[in-house]
């Protein structure tokens, strides 16, 4: 397991949680978090005993938003260097779209501007009623130019331009309202809750899971004309993997599917 400075990783079976550790900034994100991220991406998704992968927060907030101390200075010192990779925080925000392993994030607390561009990427959300939720830039003179694109996805046309424009934040249940959050919690149950969502994601088919997440990718903004086609060429594929067939084996024998992941 590689060794980072502004995020620490760590594997308990099939779950790789991602946790940002930068408390002293509130996890604030910047061009080595962003660099480690998408390595630890990488690393998971290289990994064939990893099947799901948590995003988490050190600290009191899960991800402040960007770091506008580095917006106006070079003082952070360079990525390391093994970790470095090409890219930026809008591949950030891509590679986790195109993840083909589901990226739950567990938000307990703040995730404004660019941490909500990285809950907003995640494949599923759970929340603390304790977290809060935003767009904040307005505030200090910005726009969140690169989030726009991911959370206009997810976000209701006017509630978006209200949550842009006034900069206020969201409670846990507005955020759920929104379509930004699956499922909200109490503070004690979180980790339980993700947890038990973990679980049930890990318990499924790791192949049928990475095709099904291809697929979605692939026909996200495609026209129905051509995303159908594409789309019955992906149920070819899964039918044809090992774990279709054994699926629709146990079904028919009334059991427990046994899949492998082939």
């Amino acid at each position: 397991m590689s060794v980072y400075a502004k995020i620490r990783t760590q594997k308990e079976g099939a779950v790789l949680t991602a946790r940002l550790a930068y408390p002293e900034r509130r996890n604030a994100i910047g061009p080595q978090m962003v660099n480690e991220l998408l390595h630890a991406l990488a690393e998971a998704h290289a990994d064939p005993e990893v099947h799901v992968i948590v995003l988490a927060g050190e600290g009191k907030a899960f991800c402040a938003g960007g770091d506008f101390a580095q917006m106006t200075s070079s003082s952070e010192a360079p990525p390391l260097e093994r970790h470095t990779k090409p890219g930026d925080y809008a591949d950030l925000l891509l590679a986790m779209v195109r993840a083909q392993k589901p990226i739950v994030a567990k938000v307990h607390g703040a995730a404004m501007g660019g941490g909500l561009g990285l809950v907003a990427a995640s494949t599923l959300v759970v929340a603390s009623t304790e977290a809060e939720f935003g767009t904040p830039e307005i505030l200090v003179g910005l726009f969140p130019m690169m989030i726009m694109a991911i959370l206009a996805r997810l976000v209701p046309r006017r509630r978006l331009m209200e949550m842009m424009l006034l900069g206020e934040k969201l409670s846990a249940d507005e955020a759920k309202s929104a379509g930004l959050v699956n499922q909200v919690v109490a503070p004690a149950a979180l980790d339980g809750a993700v947890a038990t969502l973990c679980q049930k994601l890990a318990a499924k088919s790791p192949s049928t899971m990475r095709l099904g997440l291809r697929a979605f990718a692939e026909q996200d903004d495609e026209p129905l004309e051509t995303a159908l086609p594409k789309l019955r060429e992906r149920l070819a594929e899964c039918l044809a993997t090992d774990d279709a067939r054994e699926g629709l084996m146990a079904f028919l024998e009334k059991r427990p599917p046994k899949f492998t992941g082939k």
